[in-house]
């Protein structure tokens, strides 16, 4: 089965996205929506197929699309949705789900309504890596988790806004909060403290928090904290440790790293997880089996309100609590 895919966005993720899609089986990237059509003309030329629009429901309006990606800021989310939602167009939409904290609700329930295909951006967990911690924590008792994202505030102006990103902890901690749900379990509270004025000083636009840490207490009984900051020019780093009774799991981009008594080994990630993620959601649209799909629109709702819990601990010194 062959098929057309729209893509919302001119950005780098959109053209991730859009250069994986023109290289798989049967699939042809057909229409590109940006924010002026200049933009998605520009885009759009890139690819043999495909027409720019500068208006989505013009796009949406053109021609049969299979499956749309959204890969645009979080303060944009919402329209795009609503009219694939309208359309039953199924969709892959970029993390965060939004910088509003009730948005998502309100598109989860009429997702659910018309029972659309949906995957969400969280590539985290179609790494190799995750897979093969999956596996060994099967056997393994797990007692706390420790989480960071450690770099520096994008150039972009939207992400320096707290009213359009969400802020650190949103827009790219998210990754994190993810992937410890998807290891080790739900979030039941959330306590969460912030600073700032490094960055603002620096960028006098900027309203994001420059560090936080976030204490997180999951349903089965375990513990978590995840730390970020924005404010270093070196030492990048993000990932994942787990303490268990048989030693440390330590989780990155790279792949993972097991260290027991025994040994340390490692595995390092062969597949593109992106990819992994484009075949799981194209199946699911051919077949309309979303077995292979690791992140739904639902699944990355719970992981949105992790994120919002934070920001609203850290703006109010209270604790949160996730029902």
């Amino acid at each position: 089965m062959s098929l057309n895919v729209g893509i919302i966005g001119t950005g780098w993720f959109a053209d991730k996205h859009a250069r994986l899609l023109s290289e798989q089986e049967g699939v042809k990237v057909t229409a590109i929506a940006g924010s002026s059509q200049q933009k998605a003309d520009q885009f759009s030329g890139l690819f043999n197929d495909a027409k720019g629009y500068d208006n989505v429901d013009d796009m949406l309006d053109a021609g049969k699309l299979d499956a749309v990606y959204i890969c645009t800021p979080p303060f944009a989310h919402g329209h795009f949705e609503q009219s694939l939602i309208e359309r039953n167009i199924p969709f892959l939409v970029e993390k965060p789900l939004s910088s509003e904290a009730d948005l998502p609700m309100q598109l989860l329930q009429k997702i659910e309504d018309k029972q659309l295909i949906t995957s969400v951006g969280y590539h985290f967990r179609y790494m190799d890596s995750a897979d093969k911690a999956k596996q060994l924590l099967a056997e393994r008792n797990v007692a706390m988790s420790l989480g960071y994202w450690m770099g520096g505030a994008p150039g972009g102006t939207w992400w320096r806004k707290q009213e359009r990103s969400g802020g650190q902890f949103v827009e790219q901690t998210t990754h994190i909060v993810d992937l410890l749900r998807y290891l080790v379990g739900e979030v039941t509270e959330v306590y969460a403290a912030y600073s700032e004025g490094i960055l603002a000083k620096q960028d006098s636009t900027a309203n994001v928090a420059d560090a936080g840490t976030v204490t997180l207490k999951l349903s089965n009984g375990t513990i978590a904290t995840i730390s970020n900051t924005c404010i270093i020019p070196a030492g990048y780093e993000s990932g994942l440790h787990i303490y268990t009774d048989a030693g440390k799991l330590e989780i990155g981009h790279g792949g993972l790293k097991d260290i027991t008594t025994a040994a340390t080994t490692e595995y390092h990630n062969q597949s593109n997880p992106y990819e992994n993620e484009a075949t799981a959601f194209l199946h699911a649209v051919r077949t309309g089996d979303i077995s292979l799909i690791r992140s739904n629109y639902s699944d990355a709702y719970r992981t949105h309100r992790v994120t919002m819990a934070a920001n609203e601990s850290a703006s109010t010194g209270k604790i949160i609590k996730l029902d």
